[in-house]
């Protein structure tokens, strides 16, 4: 299992955009079902703050994300026009979960 999280903070007049294609991306991972993708975003109280934390079964799981246009589509709109501070990413490690993430 791979767990990735990104951290970073939008522009003020770009947040709404960037929630707006994180929804197209969450559109199309849910209908591709895919059982090795588990990923969420959330957003901080200063309403431009996002995490991503992407937990993937295998490196497969991952290139599929990584190849989705909605998702290329969402990294080029932030880099080209949304970010304030750059993406911080963390490789994590699982200790425990409250259900099964894979099966």
């Amino acid at each position: 299992m791979k767990i990735v999280k990104v951290t970073y903070t939008a522009k003020a007049g770009y947040a709404e955009q960037n929630q707006n294609n994180i929804k197209n991306v969450m559109a199309d991972l849910r209908e591709l079902n895919h059982p090795g993708i588990f990923y969420h975003v959330c957003l901080g109280p200063n309403g431009r703050s996002f995490t991503h934390t992407a937990f993937f079964s295998s490196d497969e799981a991952e290139g599929i994300l990584l190849k989705l246009p909605p998702f290329v589509h969402f990294q080029q709109q932030l880099k080209a026009f949304g970010l304030e501070t750059p993406p911080k990413q963390e490789l994590l490690t699982l200790v425990g979960s409250s259900t099964d993430i894979f099966n």
